[in-house]
């Protein structure tokens, strides 16, 4: 039997008109800080979206999610917060904010197999 890695995680969300505090669900970002993984999986639905806002900005929206990605892959082109610590990084990208893209607050969980952990929330909370 696998070991079990205590994992935290978080719904990431588009909220396109924010004083309505309408939202869809675009995805799941996920971290285990032993094994030093961050990940997250996305799929912003842009029927869904523009049926919450038919004037939402789709592109924008799609380039600050690959931000989202850039920065909790480290990847260099995700700016000064992608040079942070995993555990830092995890704690901006969920940090509370009033903008388009939030996260719910972080959950946690125990899992033998972190990608497939991060496709079953993502199945189940995003499809």
């Amino acid at each position: 039997m696998q070991e079990q890695h205590l994992y935290e995680y978080a719904i990431i969300r588009v909220v396109p008109r924010v004083e309505r505090e309408e939202f869809i669900n675009v995805g799941v970002i996920i971290c285990h800080w032993k094994r030093n993984f961050l990940a997250c999986k996305l799929h912003l639905d842009a029927n869904k979206l523009l049926a919450l806002d038919p004037l939402a900005d789709v592109e924008m929206i799609e380039l600050n999610l690959a931000s989202f990605e850039k920065i909790s892959t480290g990847d260099i082109d995700g700016g000064n917060i992608a040079t942070m610590d995993l555990a830092s990084r995890f704690r901006w990208l969920t940090a509370v904010r009033s903008s388009i893209i939030q996260t719910s607050r972080p959950h946690s969980g125990f899992a033998d197999d972190l990608e497939k952990t991060l496709e079953r929330l993502f199945d189940e909370n995003v499809r």
